[in-house]
């Protein structure tokens, strides 16, 4: 028996260029209780698809029925949508910084949630809140009741998310990207929470996910999504090892692009190309990390350690990997080393100078040296200001470029990283999560910094996307000498693209190794931890003659 139905969906979007066709005539339905996913690019309509079905894109104009236990989503009004919103059907979304408030916390954003829809004590409402944060793994749950949103990381903030979805008890849960921000362990805890609620409470579970590793361990059948059409549907495992659409081939194609076995300079040196050669006494490493540690202070006095005595060097010319947990300190390092965040003790040698005693001019001209791409694209960019303002950004503050010159170097960038020239005028809104995180890759780059620090670069993308990013910061490397910082939970996008891997755990380093010697031999319990936790393997699709795929 469906609970959910599909019937002829139409959504169009209207911007500044005309309407965008985002769903066209789509049908589908979810049987009660089972795990249903759907797949595709970025842009390719997901999201918008049960966005529009839920009234949360006002702009959106809808046709066709979205029925829920028979009832027409679609001609709701309003207040009939937010009674069903939490209560009946909840919804994780894609970005949780801003489905955040940043001015409560995350105890009162839970309770508040409780309260709007059962007649409950607020003591009541709490217990329960913090019972659901202990349940998606959120350590010290009690104390980190009163902690802001900005307090947690990315996939700490994801998995608040997730308890607030979970907090009423909902009939369907509707996932969108649920472990994109989330390492390989948390990420494996979250689809097994999910499976659990679906089993003790009976609940259904519609996922969106670009991750077809993750989407072939949990969903029961799938849907395929391509431009607003569907592509193709049925049982999870007919669909990963029979494809019958060639457009799903190419995204199961496009998904070995990960499980290379090679570091960065190994691919080059295996390609013909040199390694980059710098003239001049300069040291091999452009960046040294000498026993740094970072403490914030809570409530009540305490105090929290982030970093704890930690050494490590960046080479010149490396892609070095971090991974590890999330809240583990990854992204604390990389702020500071990209002077950020100043540590407590210790140094951050930058080129032979320590950024602690960089000031004035110097300090402008060190921003220049090194950028970073955040792990949350939306929260980087301001909603209020057109791309091509934020793309532009680094030319006019550092006064590189003007005018119709500035307007022709960003419309480059935005086609090198894969986005349309002419969008040059849209709001971040008008993207989607993967397209958002591509502008932030263009600005980063815009100035040929010498590091550019990647906090999980790929994350928010969809297989055939994170190819391309991942072939384009190759080529960007190898052109321009770059360096990379690359923090991911994504083992095996750090296999392929790192010649090192640095793994954290509690705000220390375990262990640092080549990629081969790590994933056949690793040395620490919480590495092997990691690497059997991760979704490296897809079902091998069946062979299709070059005929086939073209029809």
């Amino acid at each position: 028996m469906p609970i959910l139905e599909v019937r002829d969906l139409v959504v169009d979007i209207p911007t500044e260029d005309g309407p965008v066709h985002a769903v066209k005539n789509v049908s589908f339905d979810v049987k009660e209780g089972e795990f249903f996913g759907v797949v595709g690019e970025s842009g390719s309509g997901k999201s918008v698809l049960v966005q529009s079905a839920m009234g949360l894109i006002p702009s959106a104009k809808t046709s066709g029925e979205v029925l829920f236990r028979g009832e027409n989503l679609l001609t709701l009004g309003a207040e009939q949508l937010r009674r069903k919103r939490g209560k009946e059907i909840s919804m994780v979304f894609q970005d949780p910084l801003s489905s955040l408030h940043p001015q409560y916390t995350i105890g009162w954003q839970i309770v508040e949630q409780i309260q709007a829809h059962e007649k409950v004590s607020k003591q009541a409402a709490k217990a329960r809140a913090i019972e659901l944060l202990e349940k998606v793994h959120i350590p010290e749950a009690a104390s980190r009741f009163d902690a802001y949103p900005h307090q947690f990381s990315g996939g700490m903030r994801q998995r608040v998310m997730i308890a607030m979805s979970l907090s009423l008890g909902p009939s369907l849960i509707i996932a969108d990207e649920p472990t994109t921000a989330l390492d390989s362990t948390v990420q494996a805890q979250i689809l097994d929470l999910l499976a659990e609620m679906q089993r003790d409470t009976g609940s259904t579970v519609l996922m969106i996910s670009h991750d077809l590793g993750v989407m072939a361990s949990v969903a029961d059948r799938v849907m395929v999504m391509y431009q607003g059409n569907k592509m193709e549907l049925g049982e999870s495992a007919e669909v990963f090892s029979n494809p019958q659409d060639p457009y799903t081939m190419s995204l199961i194609e496009s998904s070995s692009f990960s499980k290379g076995t090679r570091g960065a300079q190994a691919a080059r040196a295996e390609a013909g190309v040199e390694s980059i050669e710098i003239a001049g006494p300069v040291p091999d490493h452009i960046v040294e990390v000498r026993d740094i540690s970072l403490s914030f202070k809570q409530k009540r006095g305490q105090e929290r350690t982030v970093l704890d005595h930690i050494s490590l060097e960046v080479k010149r010319g490396e892609t070095l990997g971090l991974v590890g947990e999330s809240g583990c300190g990854k992204t604390t390092l990389a702020r500071t080393i990209a002077g950020l965040i100043l540590p407590s003790s210790g140094e951050v040698i930058f080129d032979g100078r320590d950024i602690s005693e960089v000031r004035g001019r110097a300090w402008r001209e060190q921003r220049k040296k090194v950028q970073v791409v955040f792990q949350d694209p939306f929260g980087s960019l301001n909603p209020k200001r057109r791309v091509g303002s934020i793309v532009g950004d680094p030319f006019r503050i550092h006064g590189v470029a003007s005018g119709q010159d500035r307007q022709r170097r960003v419309q480059q960038l935005l086609e090198q990283v894969g986005l349309n020239p002419e969008h040059y005028n849209r709001f971040p809104s008008q993207f989607s999560g993967g397209q958002r995180q591509r502008i932030g890759i263009a600005r980063a780059i815009a100035l040929n910094p010498e590091l550019v620090i990647l906090d999980e670069p790929v994350s928010a993308l969809d297989v055939t996307v994170q190819a391309q990013v991942l072939s384009l910061l190759d080529d960007l490397q190898r052109d321009l000498g770059l360096t990379y910082l690359f923090i991911s939970h994504d083992l095996a996008v750090v296999r392929h693209m790192c010649d090192r891997i640095a793994v954290m755990e509690g705000g220390r380093i375990i262990e640092l190794s080549d990629p081969e010697s790590m994933y056949s031999n690793p040395q620490q319990p919480f590495t092997k931890k990691l690497l059997a936790a991760a979704y490296l393997d897809l079902p091998k699709p069946a062979q299709h003659t070059n005929e086939e795929v073209a029809r």
